[in-house]
């Protein structure tokens, strides 16, 4: 291991400790955010459950259309997803608080709607992949991140917010990190937005770079599996009223590079745009709390792989999500029709994604047992008149396999799953999922687009079994610590163009204030 990791990891070990021994007091639960119910064993972030058909926290204010359903993210003990989304003005009241930091989340200046809130968040982690990419050779990743924000409220209408990322990833053939594995200091997020009321219905406008996950989160996620989340630049607009929502964007992405801030860039040639809506559904329907979103989205990308070509692509995602919670039963079910151009060349492709589960009694901790159902559309990359490979702009890129080695194009899978809570901070959740290709004539695809070179033609449909479980371990409301633990099992579509089974596993530990 070298210097740099020892003392990387010493500085981890060291902070992290730190904060437990100042949040041994704060053990119980701080904030009005709940624990999502599903808890998935695809979950991108344990402790906020960035997971389809997690039961988003109810909000502190209930203003409007529900704000557990306007695109932020989940919220749990108070720390949301996007941390501009968290609340903390109940923290000018002492009584309150119970270490420094909570007084960190708000500082008066002046009057009391006039307050800065500070974040942060450190996370150590370790992963090991056995036959990294599928092909002979070990891989060790050695990571950390930092995070630190600051949210600047100025009266009940205007709020400046910004982050800074660092990240650092050495190890074991790790190849050529990217700017999102590895990066000196980055602007993660800089926005200003603007909000009002008229009686129930608010409205706002935001603009700068920012998260963006409205919308189902196999199809646009924080990735917070990357050391830095996928953020955009551009103009977000929203209205919202009791029952109905829309939230009008227009987003660049960014280009990374490994050092600076300087060295990171405004991406115009990838660009995402659309509307998502929102509806609320009567609750006397099967005595239920569902939500119903349509949405229509363009992604134009000037350098899209299918095949051999490298060319322009205009893809536009016009579809139906629907979530929420019937009974015992959480669902999280969309399809999308995508339809454009590749270099020209017809674009169709379809996606049914459906996850739900059961709460098998009343305890609070009683366990759930469900599935995911997954169907995403393939061909035409290889031959053919027509392109028929579903992809997405930027979803959750662990939910079919840890390892990043599956995605949903030319993909079908079938998993169930059980959650299990043996202790009251303990979560347990076991996953086995069985996955096929669509067109046997298109490849198997990895999680970042690029296709199994060898496997387009080759072999069968079966392309892997995903034997999947994780251990999260919330050992204070701002500390986590998450075991995760994956075998795949090349099927014939895999083994035939020469790839590998593999084990993974990452430990890691998580501490937000």
């Amino acid at each position: 291991m070298s210097r740099n990791t020892t003392l990387s990891l010493r500085l981890a070990c060291g902070v992290l400790s730190a904060a437990l021994a100042l949040s041994v007091e704060a053990a119980t639960e701080v904030g009005s955010g709940n624990p999502p119910v599903l808890h998935l064993v695809s979950a991108e972030i344990p402790a906020a459950a960035d997971a389809p058909a997690a039961k988003a926290a109810p909000a502190p204010k209930s203003v409007g259309y529900p704000a557990a359903a306007v695109g932020q993210g989940a919220t749990v003990n108070g720390y949301s997803v996007a941390r501009w989304a968290e609340d903390w003005q109940r923290m000018g009241n002492p009584g309150q608080r119970r270490d420094f930091l909570d007084r960190l989340k708000y500082l008066p200046i002046g009057r009391p709607d006039v307050y800065l809130t500070l974040s942060g968040e450190l996370r150590g982690r370790i992963n090991y992949t056995e036959h990294a990419q599928l092909r002979d050779g070990e891989q060790r990743q050695d990571i950390y991140r930092l995070f630190v924000g600051t949210d600047l409220h100025l009266g009940s209408h205007l709020r400046l917010y910004g982050e800074l990322g660092r990240g650092v990833i050495e190890g074991r053939n790790i190849g050529t990190p990217s700017g999102a594995l590895r990066n000196d200091l980055f602007l993660q997020q800089r926005f200003a937005d603007w909000t009002d009321h008229f009686g129930k219905v608010e409205v706002g406008v935001r603009y700068g770079r920012q998260l963006f996950i409205d919308g189902p989160n196999l199809l646009v996620a924080a990735r917070d599996n990357n050391t830095l989340h996928v953020t955009v630049n551009g103009l977000r607009t929203w209205i919202n009223g009791e029952h109905l929502r829309a939230d009008l964007f227009d987003f660049d992405f960014n280009r990374l590079g490994n050092g600076g801030i300087d060295d990171d860039h405004r991406d115009s040639d990838r660009r995402f745009s659309g509307i998502t809506g929102g509806i609320v559904l009567p609750r006397r329907w099967f005595d239920s709390s569902l939500y119903l979103d349509p949405f229509l989205w363009r992604q134009r990308q000037r350098k899209v792989t299918w095949g051999a070509l490298s060319a322009r692509e205009e893809r536009y995602y016009g579809g139906l999500r629907l979530w929420g919670e019937i009974g015992a039963a959480t669902l999280d079910w969309t399809v999308n029709h995508q339809w454009g151009d590749h270099d020209g060349r017809r674009l169709e492709a379809w996606q049914a994604l459906f996850a739900q589960n059961w709460k098998l009694g009343a305890d609070r901790r009683a366990p759930r047992l469900g599935f995911h159902a997954d169907y995403a559309s393939g061909g035409g990359a290889y031959g053919g008149r027509t392109l028929r490979n579903a992809s997405a702009p930027y979803g959750n890129n662990i939910y079919y396999a840890y390892g990043l080695f599956l995605t949903p194009t030319n993909l079908a899978a079938f998993a169930p799953s059980l959650v299990l809570s043996p202790f009251a901070s303990v979560r347990v959740t076991l996953e086995y999922q069985w996955t096929w290709r669509v067109d046997r004539d298109d490849a198997v695809y990895r999680a970042n687009g690029t296709a199994y070179a060898g496997t387009a033609g080759a072999g069968g449909s079966h392309s892997a079994d995903v034997a999947r479980l994780q251990v999260v371990w919330n050992l204070t409301p701002r500390l986590s610590l998450t075991t995760r633990l994956e075998h795949l099992e090349a099927g014939s579509a895999l083994e035939q163009g020469g790839y590998r089974s593999s084990n993974f596993g990452a430990v890691f530990a998580s501490y937000r204030f």
